[in-house]
């Protein structure tokens, strides 16, 4: 099966539509996709049904923000396949909920600065469950601040040191393996060689509180890739993989379907399913 596990629509932080994510992902030769927006789940059940009307697998997902409190770093976990997935709504409006109070200060930061509007903004997140930089990033480029997202002024504004940048807390990643154990969903951690957490994946692994790994990611290197098999292999975990999906949002060209997952990987993660 050729699928790509990672993908995400303006429900969250993506600049297709979930419609057209679907059906570039088929143009694209895919035979199955994850719809993994970022701390929501609202497109999946219209994904699937679109899915089905072009011959597309479609597994649902959710990328879960969360923060390992040993290290304070950041982590991305992917949730697939949740059977309970109304155990995972409280904390996924959490989140959203505190991004968007985040945004909406943002863009009054942003507003002390430039002559943007909030209106202006709301052109591109209100398809969104939330406000992301990316939106009022686009919103700027409208006005000709900026000829790209990703850019000089997006750091200026919005990168480690940005003068706009408004952070907020991220639920811990031990509360979320524990509500998506309670979804019976399946954990696999996203991209771990961003933040080089091959030791976390390994500690998780051996605590058998993950069931894989996104070995197959852009920002994973050679070196990540060959250690993360590895763990999957030594754990009999899932080797997972996919793009990354933003569309225009992507800090680099980014196609569908150019970062796979192994041709087992969805066959897999049914197993675990069907297991439980």
């Amino acid at each position: 099966m050729i699928a790509d596990l990672h993908c995400h629509s303006r429900m969250s932080d993506g600049s297709l539509g979930m419609d057209e994510v679907v059906f570039f992902a088929k143009r694209a030769g895919l035979s199955a996709i994850a719809l993994t927006d970022h701390d929501t789940l609202a497109g999946v059940t219209r994904a699937q049904v679109l899915g089905k009307r072009y011959g597309l697998e479609v597994v649902p997902g959710v990328e879960i923000s969360c923060t390992d409190t040993g290290s304070g770093k950041p982590v991305h976990l992917l949730c697939y396949l949740p059977q309970k997935p109304d155990r995972l709504e409280g904390l996924l409006k959490t989140t959203l909920d505190r991004r968007t109070a985040a945004g909406k200060e943002m863009i009054r930061q942003v507003m002390r600065f430039f002559p943007l509007t909030e209106e202006q903004a709301a052109k591109y997140y209100a398809q969104s469950q939330s406000i992301y930089r990316v939106h009022i990033m686009h919103a700027l480029a409208d006005l000709g601040y900026a000829d790209r997202v990703y850019g000089r002024l997006y750091e200026e504004l919005f990168g480690k040191n940005g003068s706009c940048r408004v952070r907020f807390e991220y639920p811990s990643l031990d509360t979320a393996l524990d509500l998506v154990r309670d979804a019976q969903g399946s954990a696999v951690i996203a991209h771990p060689g961003e933040q080089g957490q091959a030791d976390l994946c390994e500690r998780l692994a051996a605590e058998g509180r993950i069931q894989g790994i996104e070995v197959y990611h852009p920002r994973n290197s050679a070196d990540d890739r060959e250690r993360l098999l590895a763990i999957c292999k030594n754990y009999g975990l899932v080797p997972t993989g996919g793009t990354d999906f933003h569309g225009g949002y992507s800090p680099s060209p980014n196609p569908l379907g150019t970062c796979l997952a192994p041709a087992e990987a969805v066959s897999r993660l049914f197993q675990y399913k069907h297991g439980r």
